[in-house]
């Protein structure tokens, strides 16, 4: 969603987005309050359409695609249903097909296709006997995105387009707050969150266990949808055995318009990710002035460098262990001083002209009939 927010926030001026979803979040049964379903309404600045589930049919895909005018459809999975959907149709009803182009968004990172592997295994089979990706643009975020798709799929070189994610506009954005400090200069609990889908390629049970090894007073909040129920219930089952002097506490999903709110309330963002594509949750909370400690599955990379935190191998669980307790030994001010350093560096990284660039020309090259030249 953070990706979508950023690409339509700057290319608006340049392209008219129509944005189609479901009217309800994974997993609710109860749509989205004060939405309309089933009709074009303006959001921000794209038109969304929240379809109902009587709607998400291969027929109701069909006739919204018929009669909306479009040039290019932008899918943002390879194994959701919805692509899939829209996929089959473009294969079977060849009178109303436009360009495609799908984005896998790190489905193809091995921490992500190896959860329920035979299943997704089985489908890309049955894809590529029946040709349904054929003639796709494939957008990835990363060289290392693109290595995982080569790998996968091995699609056509000239297929494949790197773009870079764009980063979050900060004249449309709210200005997360410093890390509210405590009176003098005494070190205080260091306060780490951990804000991400609690899915296993995401390694919340990593991050438990990485602190179950830490000496120092930690507070720990976890943030995010609790995807997959028996995961969930083995973190709980770490988050119960984790020493006395670090508490843990379950706070819920966030809303994406407080997620940068929210980073700017903590010290530091554990994130031993199996993967990411690119990490727009890690860029939000370098935005926030927050120093992020991850894994180096990630195109986020030396960080320790630019001052931005720590990218550290996953089979040194002990360096994960070093940083967290040496940052809870610096005092308040130290962990202020820090948080300036993230905020004047970050922009170094995110503001990349020739990122807007690749994206403003990856949709005028589908739109001109250049995709595939």
């Amino acid at each position: 969603m953070r990706n979508l927010i950023n690409t339509v926030n700057f290319l608006c001026d340049a392209f008219e987005f129509r944005i189609v979803t479901r009217d309800r979040d994974l997993g609710d049964g109860a749509r989205y309050p004060e939405i309309e379903v089933d009709k074009w309404q303006q959001v921000g600045n794209a038109h969304v359409y929240y379809l109902s589930p009587e709607s998400e049919t291969l027929g109701g895909i069909y006739r919204l695609i018929r009669e909306t005018r479009h040039n290019v459809i932008f899918l943002t999975s390879y194994f959701d249903p919805l692509t899939i959907r829209v996929l089959v149709n473009r294969k079977i009803r060849l009178s109303h097909c436009r360009p495609a182009i799908v984005a896998p968004f790190g489905e193809f990172a091995w921490a992500s296709l190896g959860q329920k592997y035979p299943k997704k295994l089985a489908f890309i089979t049955l894809a590529r006997l029946v040709r349904l990706y054929s003639g796709v643009i494939w957008r990835v975020s990363s060289t290392y995105e693109a290595e995982d798709l080569v790998r996968v799929m091995n699609p056509p070189k000239d297929s494949i387009k790197v773009t870079g994610d764009l980063p979050i506009r900060m004249d449309s954005e709210l200005t997360a707050p410093s890390r509210a400090a405590a009176a003098g200069s005494e070190p205080t609990a260091l306060k780490i969150i951990f804000l991400s889908r609690i899915s296993r390629e995401k390694n919340l049970s990593v991050a438990l266990t990485i602190l179950q090894k830490v000496r120092a007073a930690v507070l720990f909040d976890i943030y995010g949808p609790t995807e997959n129920a028996s995961y969930w219930s083995e973190c709980q089952g770490l988050i119960a055995n984790l020493p006395v002097n670090v508490t843990a506490k379950y706070c819920g999903n966030v809303h994406p318009n407080k997620v940068i709110e929210i980073f700017g309330r903590y010290d530091l963002f554990l994130f031993p990710t199996g993967g990411e594509a690119y990490g727009n949750v890690i860029a939000e909370s370098l935005t926030a002035g927050t120093p992020v400690l991850v894994s180096t599955t990630t195109p986020w990379r030396e960080l320790q460098t630019d001052g931005l935190g720590w990218d550290i191998d996953l089979d040194n669980i002990t360096a994960f262990v070093d940083v967290i307790e040496g940052m809870a030994m610096q005092s308040v001010g130290q962990r202020l001083e820090a948080r300036k350093v993230v905020i004047e560096r970050i922009r170094d990284r995110l503001f990349d002209a020739d990122v807007l660039e690749s994206n403003r020309r990856l949709f005028k090259m589908q739109i001109s009939g250049k995709g595939l030249q």
